[in-house]
């Protein structure tokens, strides 16, 4: 082994294994952050981001104890501190484009659980490399750090725990401090700039790797000035509002007609703000007809719950066509509700609580006439909330009449999908289910109680509402309710496999969507796939 004065200095060899850890952890808040608005961030997402750092890290251990034991050399342990310095800086130049090109090239090539491949794919491609760099970092230095065979217990426990502690930081760093102040873009900068500053440190202490130093700072100041954006969706030019909250990547869009939230950058509306008188022409219209059913025209008092306000779409939507009911949400990222006041144009008396939607219900007495359950979004369906025990306890909020509307987003084909499911384990707590398909959208919304009236009073109170909009749409989504044939599937908060059912849909809307293309793409290659766009 090279003789380094600065290896001498136990304290910075444990800096090392400290910040090395921090980073790891880190770069694995990074990368579900960096991979949710592409691919979601569900239980599966996670689980293939954990999976293959834990490969990385495996091989990085590996690795590293045997180069340690070979060429015990220090020089190149801090030159793969270095490059993973300068490759996890570059993540957020290039990581974007990556996962795109991916997603991309597997949409044509992958028939099944593209979500899983895509982003298995651009987990391997992105993170593995660095993380394997890191991986060799703790084998390595109890080569350096032990030096007597009396003491190798207490120096790679000091090490472990070092690591530990680093880890711990790392974890909750990102997620309280980094991510929802300065963004995903500059975590993966700051953790980077801490472990070139580790192997700056080493280089310039021992005067030796000046080149290498010298193209790792370049790449870091480059990465910098191009990586340093939040925007995921780069090639939009005209949003009115992008950033990042501890739970969601946030995008307002706003044009002449309406103001649209999104959540999710390939695809995806959460809320709409219609500017000026109208219908939003999406399932808010729908799961109006829920009032009617409860009976709002002949209630002097009404007060409707919606889980998973948004922006308040409903609430705003309710107000306008019923008058001045009381409407309360619940939403669990306070900076949605933000953007609500701000862009929504969400009234100050429409009171939201920042919450989980079941934790509110477990937390308050109150009954509601209506209650309306809007947190599913693509995959990233709660499973606490889809299961025969909340649907319980929805039930239990709600008035003798009251009425319960579900927006299942994903309207899905084939026995056993996830809409089954739902419906099923819901017909399972209510006596009466109806369904409607909302044209247009992959939306079903259902409509649940244990009053056995709430048709008629649909059928008669549509007839009292006066805008002629509303009342043509009613008209027309009276032939599309259908009651519920309930099956046998059941989601309990012991078993609801939300994540796989979802991704059975996704495989379906993904392969409709891409058919024409695919077709192109088998006949005339790359070629006539660029010419059709």
């Amino acid at each position: 082994m090279k003789e380094r004065p600065i290896l001498r200095n136990k304290l910075f060899l444990y800096l090392t294994e400290f910040f090395a850890g921090m980073s790891v952890m880190a770069v694995e808040l990074g990368a579900s952050r960096l991979l949710a608005p592409y691919f979601s961030s569900s239980q599966i997402v996670w689980t293939i981001v954990i999976g293959t750092i834990m490969i990385a890290m495996a091989l990085g251990n590996l690795y590293g104890g045997k180069s340690a034991d070979k060429d015990p050399n220090p020089d190149k342990l801090y030159a793969r501190v270095l490059i993973a310095a300068a490759w996890i800086a570059l993540i957020p130049v290039l990581g974007k484009y990556i996962i795109l090109g991916i997603s991309a090239l597997m949409i044509f090539t992958v028939n099944s659980n593209f979500l899983i491949w895509a982003a298995f794919a651009a987990c391997m491609v992105i993170f593995v490399f660095p993380l394997f760099l890191l991986g060799t970092i703790t084998p390595s230095l109890a080569k350096y750090t032990v030096d007597k065979l009396e003491d190798s217990g207490r120096v790679v426990g000091t090490l472990g725990a070092a690591n530990t502690i680093g880890s711990i930081i790392g974890t909750f760093m990102p997620t309280f401090v980094t991510i929802p102040t300065v963004g995903t873009s500059m975590t993966f900068l700051i953790f980077s700039g801490i472990l070139l500053f580790l192997a700056l440190t080493y280089f310039i202490s021992c005067k030796v790797g000046r080149t290498r130093c010298i193209v790792a700072v370049l790449l870091f100041v480059i990465a910098c000035i191009f990586g340093s954006a939040n925007s995921f969706a780069f090639w939009e030019k005209d949003l009115t509002y992008e950033g990042e909250s501890i739970y969601n990547y946030l995008q307002v869009k706003e044009n002449d007609h309406r103001v649209i939230l999104s959540t999710n950058v390939l695809f995806g509306v959460q809320s709409v703000l219609v500017k000026g008188d109208g219908l939003t022409g999406m399932y808010y219209d729908y799961a109006m007809a829920a009032p009617l059913m409860a009976g709002i025209k002949e209630k002097e008092e009404f007060n409707i719950l919606i889980l998973g306000m948004g922006t308040g779409t409903f609430a705003t939507q309710c107000r306008k066509y019923f008058g001045d009911i009381l409407v309360e949400g619940v939403e669990i990222d306070g900076a949605i509700t933000d953007l609500a006041r701000e862009y929504f144009a969400l009234p100050e008396d429409v009171t939201v609580t920042t919450y989980d939607g079941r934790a509110y219900l477990n937390a308050v007495d109150e009954k509601y006439d209506v209650i309306m359950v809007d947190a599913y979004q693509d995959i990233t369906i709660p499973f606490q909330m889809s299961s025969f025990e909340f649907f319980t306890l929805v039930r239990m909020h709600l008035k003798e009449d009251g009425v319960m509307v579900v927006n299942m987003n994903m309207r899905a084909k084939g026995e056993g999908n996830i809409n089954q499911y739902l419906a099923d384990t819901i017909a399972q707590v209510f006596s009466y289910v109806y369904t409607a398909d909302v044209p247009g959208t992959t939306n079903r919304e259902l409509f649940a109680s244990n009053s056995s009236d709430i048709l008629e009073k649909f059928e008669k109170d549509k007839e009292k509402i006066e805008d002629s909009a509303l009342t043509d749409l009613f008209a027309r989504m009276s032939e599309k309710l259908i009651p519920y044939r309930a099956g046998n599937y059941l989601m309990t908060d012991d078993k609801a496999p939300v994540e796989l059912l979802g991704i059975q849909v996704i495989d379906e809307i993904i392969r409709d969507e891409v058919e024409y293309y695919r077709d192109i793409f088998e006949r005339e290659g790359i070629s006539g796939l660029l010419k059709s766009f």
